[in-house]
């Protein structure tokens, strides 16, 4: 359900549900960039290992696949602090030169 927000110039800050928490809001921003970075960084990764998939090694198994996440880090935004897990990429191509 929709509810009006009142302009915070008229120092009304309340909602049909009641007050309307600062750090609440600034929680929320947070988990939205969490999420937007972490479905971006999997999106990146797929693509990468999308982009190598039909290379194979000599027992025909992929060199470019997922593996796990690497640990979790705090990453500084606009938002404040967020922690990312981003995907882990084992590539065992080798390069000739």
């Amino acid at each position: 359900m929709l509810t009006v927000v009142p302009d915070p110039a008229d120092g009304d800050h309340r909602t049909a549900g009641g007050p309307v928490s600062a750090a609440l809001i600034d929680e929320l921003v947070r988990e939205g960039a969490r999420r937007m970075l972490a479905e971006a960084l999997k999106a990146e990764v797929e693509a990468y290992i999308a982009a190598f998939a039909d290379e194979r090694d000599e027992a025909g198994r992929r060199l470019v696949v997922r593996n796990g996440h690497h640990a979790p880090r705090e990453i500084l935004t606009a938002a404040g602090a967020i922690e990312v897990r981003a995907p882990r990429v084992n590539d065992k191509r080798v390069d000739e030169v």
